[in-house]
This record gives structure tokens, C-alpha cells and sequence, in this order.
């Protein structure tokens, strides 16, 4: 106790000397109480600092920045495949370790009952194996080192292999097929020689058949059948043309191709008319064909001829001035001719129809030129409009391409295949440097003129087919004749655009082609319907404005007439033309 005093004396100073016995007692109660508990009482001196040692008891862990110096490696890989650091592959594991793990759960497994060695067999081999072994009890032996080796090399049933020479299930499949050919009436496999199913159960001694006589009759009759299916798929009809006037040439040696200065309007100038105005009355109706006419077409530029094809497989040239006569009709197809296209000068035309031909023919004499095909139902067709151009022209065909014709050589000189259905119209937009074709897979492509892939396709869930199209006077604008009773506009130049304020409604015209005009100032649309009425709508408020009762049946088609204010021509499937004023 007397150490504890003499501590306490050297930490005080001379001056509390005097109070040494209260010192001694309160050393005594200090060590009674504690030293922990009066520390508190202690005088803070001054001068004096106290250092004490820092304790941390967190245990060592392994910072993540110096175990991770690379990609983690896993431990059970036994290659990789790029080149780690040393530091990367030998870095420590961390980790608790499974105090349960047995050896056998510790082996390697890569499926649940344990660990398959890879082994190259092809797959068709094992299966073939597999069936036979289950079919037959027997199989070639995989392994030769194990005790269940036979000398044959087989396992299983090896006498039955000795007897089938080691024949699998697949190889054994000819001998039903021997059988088979015994069966009467012949296999179903060989259509030739198969009388049918009940042939095996039919007497031949009850079956009736033609004497002689019948007999070479009957043959006859194939046989003139087979040459006539024959020829009229493989021969063109044959061409002619009647000559409907009295004389081809007037008295100054021009034909009727040389377009009239008499008839009130300069026809050859490229002006159009100011203000056209709505058709009120009919003023004359060309009757000729006997079947419904299915699309007319204006003479270039002029428009004083007009040239009309028909399901009664004829094409026909009329005046739209004058008397308004017959002119010449051209007869080659052998079935309804489809569709017709002047050239520029309208010296020529093309036709295409049903008979899978596409024909030349000159415009004055009535000739045939030439004739094109590649077996297949042309839809529509188009001469190229460039002047450089005029020996090329495109058809849309039934085969879902777009072929391109050379009329000098007759041969394909380019396809467009990449439309899902049969290709319905073809329209040349952006100064002839482009054309825009519909088709039955309700979708409209954009093609650059000689490049196979088109570079713009327009399709919409709504969309549906649109097989008419026209392009406006002004080459701004398509109007296409959709299949919901509609028409629609397009921009015709650069992005092709839906206009959706433009929608032209209020005629039937679902399941028919009826092809749609403009007036040529640009302030009507016409278009013929299903019911033979004659539509027309004003451009800018797209209200319908006038229907007249035009055509018996469908009128599919509807013209306005280029140079005249007022006249609209309508063809319909009565086989009638009229002009409308």
C-alpha cells in the first residue's frame, strides 16, 4: 500500500504537501474501490500523453482485388482456351469445403449417373445397331477387348447374324418390297401398273371390256385428244386482221394513225385543259365485241384512237373523232386477252391474254410482229416509256415475277422475282427511271428500272389488294383501287408515302380490277364499280360528286380523255364502249 502512496505523492506537486494524510486516505478508499472507477476523478495533466496500443481482432481476409488478378478459372477445368497469367492459374481457392463430401460424390459426373466417356459414333450407325439388336437380337460388337466378343463379331444372337449375313433393319427392307410386287393389281408405289386397292379381289374373267372395234376407236380418240391439249399449249393461235374501212390511206397517202386537225382541239399539243367539268350524258356507245371488254386504251399523246381487248380473244382499233368507226380488229389470241400497251408513237402495241403469249403487233397493217412467252399467264404489261428504251418492255406474271423483254432479240433479258403472288399492275414513276408494281400478296414494291431487288416494299396488316393503278397527270400521285372498296393515293415520288387524307370511297368494287383516272386538270377521279355505275369524286374533298348508270355489268374501266374537258370513256363486261360528255 505504501508503493500506491508513493505513487500518488510523485504525481502531485510541492504545494499539496500539506494535505499528505487526506492524501494517504484517499489512496486507501481508491484501492478499495477500484482504479477503474475513479478514473474519472483523475486531474487531466497537462504535459503528460499516454500512448496506447491498437488492437484489431478482425480475423484476415483475402481482399478481392489481390485474389482476383485475371478471369476466375475454375478449379475442375482441365483446358482453356486462351493463355491465363501464372497469377490467374495458381491463385489459392477460397471457400468452405463440404465436410459430407464423399468420394463418389466428389468424382466427376456430366450426367446423373455418373460420368460418360465421349465416344465418336455416328449417330445413324448407333441407331441402326440399336433397332437391329431389338428387332432381330443381334448387333456388331462396339468393343473387342471385353469378355462378350464372339469370333463373328457380333453380340447377341449370333447364329441368327451368321444366318441374315449381318443384315441391319434397314438393309433387310427389300425383301417386303418383293412381296408387294407379287400382290395383284400392282404396288401403289408404281402409279403406271396400280389398278387400286380392291384390284386383288376383282376376277379378271368378270370384268368387262371393248371388243376390237371399241378398242381402236377409243385409241383414236386419245390419241386426238393428247395432239389437240398438245397444240394449244404449245402453238400460238394463228394471226390475222380485218380491215374495217374502205380505204387505209386518204387522198394524200396518210393513214389512220395521223392524228386529225379538224375536230375543234389542237390534239397535238402537250397542253391540257384549264377547267374540266362533270360528264353528264352518254353521246355514243362503240358495240363490236361479243364478250366483256376487259381494258381500253387512248392513242399517245393525241388520244383520237382508242384501242380495246376482250374475252372474246379480239383487240380492236376505234375512232374517238369523226364517224366513230370500227378501224381494224386484230385476231391471234386463242384466249381473253388480258391487257394491251402502246408504244410511245403508238406505231405498235403489245397484248398479253390467257393463251400465255404476249403479242407485237404493228398498229397500221394489223401485223403480228412477233410473239413472246415463258409459259406462264401474263397479267399485265408495260412498254418501257423512255425514248432510248422503246425495244424493252415488262410483264407481270402469274408465277410471281416481273419479266423483262427484248423485242429485238425476244429474249428475257432481265426477272424481277420478289413479290409472293401473282404480279397485277405495273406503273412507271420518277420520269421512267423507276416503276411500281402491286401484286396478289397485297403488298406494293418500288423497283429501280434493270436492278432485281426492289428497294422500297410497302405492306400494312390493313392493306389489301390492289390490282388497278394509275398514275396522276402531274406524276405527283398513285391512285390504286384497294380490294376493301377504296381508293388509295400514294406519293409517287421519293419516300411513296400513304396520303391519308385522300381516301376516295363509296363504290363497290371488292373481287374486280376497275381501273381508276384523273381528270386532266387535276380535279376529278373517276372510277368505274361492280355494279357498272360510273364514279366521280373531286380531288381536293375527296367527296363523291356524281354516279351514273353506265355499263349492264362491271364497268372496269374509266378514261378521261386527255384534251377534252368533259369526256370520259367507260368500257364495261357487256361488251359495249361508250363516251360520255
Amino acid at each position: 500500500m505504501s508503493a500506491a502512496i508513493s505513487s500518488l505523492v510523485s504525481y502531485g506537486s510541492d504545494s499539496d504537501s500539506e494535505n499528505e494524510s487526506e492524501s494517504n486516505t484517499g489512496a486507501e478508499k481508491v484501492d478499495q474501490v477500484g482504479p477503474d472507477a475513479t478514473a474519472h476523478l483523475k486531474p487531466l495533466q497537462s504535459g503528460h500523453t499516454m500512448s496506447l496500443a491498437v488492437l484489431n481482432s478482425a480475423p484476415e481476409v483475402a481482399v478481392k482485388e489481390s485474389v482476383e488478378t485475371g478471369t476466375h478459372l475454375d478449379p475442375s477445368l482441365k483446358e482453356v482456351t486462351y493463355n491465363p497469367t501464372f497469377e490467374t492459374m495458381f491463385a489459392p481457392e477460397f471457400g468452405p469445403v463440404n465436410p459430407f463430401k464423399s468420394q463418389q460424390m466428389a468424382a466427376p459426373r456430366n450426367m446423373l449417373s455418373g460420368y460418360a466417356e465421349p465416344a465418336h459414333v455416328n449417330d445413324f450407325m448407333f441407331e441402326q445397331q440399336r433397332r437391329t439388336f431389338s428387332t432381330y437380337g443381334y448387333a456388331l460388337d462396339p468393343s473387342v477387348d471385353t469378355h462378350h466378343v464372339s469370333t463373328s463379331g457380333y453380340i447377341g444372337a449370333v447364329d441368327e447374324a451368321e444366318k441374315n449375313k449381318g443384315l441391319t433393319v434397314f438393309e433387310s427392307g427389300h425383301k417386303k418390297s418383293e412381296k408387294r410386287k407379287k400382290i395383284k393389281g400392282g404396288d401403289a408405289g408404281e402409279i403406271d401398273n396400280f389398278l387400286g386397292p380392291w384390284a386383288k379381289y376383282i376376277d379378271e374373267k368378270d370384268m368387262a371390256k371393248p371388243s376390237e372395234e371399241e378398242q381402236k376407236e377409243l385409241d383414236e380418240i386419245m390419241a386426238k385428244r393428247q395432239k389437240k391439249g398438245r397444240n394449244e399449249e404449245e402453238a400460238p393461235g394463228e394471226e390475222k386482221t380485218i380491215l374495217h374501212v374502205k380505204d387505209m390511206y386518204d387522198y394524200q397517202g396518210r393513214s389512220y394513225l395521223h392524228v386529225p386537225q379538224d375536230v375543234g382541239i389542237n390534239l397535238r399539243s402537250a397542253e391540257v385543259p384549264d377547267k374540266c367539268y362533270l360528264p353528264k350524258k352518254q353521246i355514243h356507245v362503240w358495240s363490236g365485241h361479243t364478250k366483256g371488254v376487259s381494258a381500253i386504251r387512248l392513242f399517245p399523246s393525241s388520244g383520237h384512237l382508242l384501242l380495246s381487248c376482250s374475252m372474246d380473244c379480239k383487240i380492236k382499233l376505234w375512232e374517238v373523232y369523226g364517224e366513230r368507226r370500227c378501224l381494224r380488229t386484230f385476231i391471234g389470241h386463242s384466249k381473253a386477252v388480258r391487257d394491251i400497251c402502246f408504244n410511245n408513237t403508238g406505231t405498235q402495241f403489245l397484248s398479253a391474254a390467257y393463251d400465255r403469249y404476249l403479242k407485237l403487233w404493228d398498229s397500221e397493217t394489223g401485223q403480228c410482229i412477233s410473239r413472246f412467252t415463258n409459259r406462264k399467264v401474263p397479267y399485265c404489261v408495260k412498254f418501257n416509256p423512255d425514248e432510248d428504251k422503246q425495244n424493252l418492255f415488262v410483264a407481270g406474271m402469274s408465277d410471281k415475277k416481273i419479266v423483262q423483254w427484248d423485242i429485238r432479240t425476244g429474249e428475257v433479258v432481265q426477272e424481277y422475282d420478289r413479290h409472293l403472288g401473282a404480279v397485277n399492275t405495273i406503273t412507271f414513276v420518277d420520269e421512267n427511271r423507276r416503276f411500281v408494281s402491286t401484286s396478289d400478296d397485297k403488298s406494293l414494291r418500288v423497283w429501280e428500272w434493270d436492278i432485281p431487288v426492289d428497294f422500297k416494299y410497302i405492306a400494312e396488316p390493313s392493306m389489301h389488294s390492289m390490282p388497278a393503278v394509275t398514275l396522276s397527270p402531274n406524276g405527283k400521285w398513285l391512285a390504286c383501287q384497294s380490294m376493301d372498296n377504296q381508293i388509295l393515293i400514294f406519293g409517287a415520288q421519293n419516300r411513296f408515302r400513304l396520303n391519308k387524307k385522300k381516301v376516295f370511297k363509296g363504290h363497290m368494287v371488292a373481287g374486280y380490277a376497275c381501273q381508276v383516272d384523273f381528270s386532266p386538270d387535276m380535279s376529278y377521279v373517276v372510277s368505274g364499280d361492280a355494279d357498272g355505275k360510273l364514279n366521280i369524286w373531286d380531288w381536293k374533298t375527296t367527296k363523291l360528286y356524281h354516279r351514273i348508270k353506265a355499263h349492264d355489268k362491271v364497268c372496269i374501266s374509266a378514261l378521261w380523255h386527255p384534251h377534252e374537258t368533259s369526256k370520259v370513256i367507260t368500257c364495261g363486261w357487256d361488251g359495249q364502249i361508250k363516251l360520255w360528255d
